[in-house]
């Protein structure tokens, strides 16, 4: 099997940083595809949200179960305690840290990528969020690629571009692109409420970047709230 380095796997979350990802990986690779992980998570309008952006840009999805993280628990992404603000005492991470999510995606997509011939995987991560989560920081990537191209003897390379982007620089992004429409159908809201509940800190981080980016969120314009 010869390597594509013109084509890529991005991983569609369903959110408004994969959603650009996708936006981001139509402008520079010939062919995509997109992967959506179901990893157990309470709020499965993520699945819907994923599905409609692929469909809307006209890239092949496929679901891949993974509900390990479910039965893991000690998070509020996929067990039943509720979003809090700020971090817990004992690892100053956000209760909604899923341990080890990032890293077993990346792998998964890079699994499906090298099945396919496919070196090129695009990701959402963002170490610039206020979440300060360790498996969406740059050193993390550099690291789980190295591991990834020993590991397989494939030479994938994970593509970051959010890497070091605000959240009014993504909207700046997807406006050049003439992609917004595509955000109108992203869910970002922990608490899985449409309209987004507007108080959990991924609403808020969402409308602090539309506000700096002098945009209406689409979403918002969609469904209201």
């Amino acid at each position: 099997m010869h390597p594509n380095p013109h084509a890529a796997v991005v991983l569609l979350s369903g959110g408004q940083d994969s959603a650009t990802c996708l936006a981001w990986a139509q402008k520079r690779f010939q062919r995509l595809h997109a992967i959506t992980i179901e990893y157990g998570q309470r709020h499965h309008i993520e699945l819907g949200s994923a599905a409609e952006i692929a469909k809307r840009a006209g890239v092949p999805q496929t679901v891949i179960p993974c509900d390990s993280f479910r039965a893991l628990g000690g998070n509020s992404l996929t067990g039943d305690e509720a979003v809090l603000g700020g971090v817990r005492d004992d690892n100053h991470l956000p209760n909604t840290f899923v341990p080890g999510r990032n890293l077993v995606f990346i792998t998964l997509a890079a699994a499906f990528a090298y099945q396919r011939g496919i070196t090129e995987i695009v990701t959402g991560v963002c170490q610039t969020d206020y979440s300060g989560y360790p498996d969406c920081r740059a050193d993390t990537m550099v690291a789980l690629q190295e591991s990834l191209r020993k590991g397989m003897e494939f030479p994938v390379t994970v593509h970051t571009p959010l890497m070091y982007l605000s959240k009014a620089e993504t909207v700046k992004m997807m406006q050049d692109y003439g992609k917004l429409d595509l955000l109108a159908w992203s869910h970002t809201c922990y608490n899985g409420a449409v309209p987004p509940c507007g108080t959990c800190p991924a609403c808020e981080l969402r409308a602090k970047g539309f506000r700096e980016a002098g945009v209406i969120d689409p979403l918002v314009a969609r469904v209201g709230g």
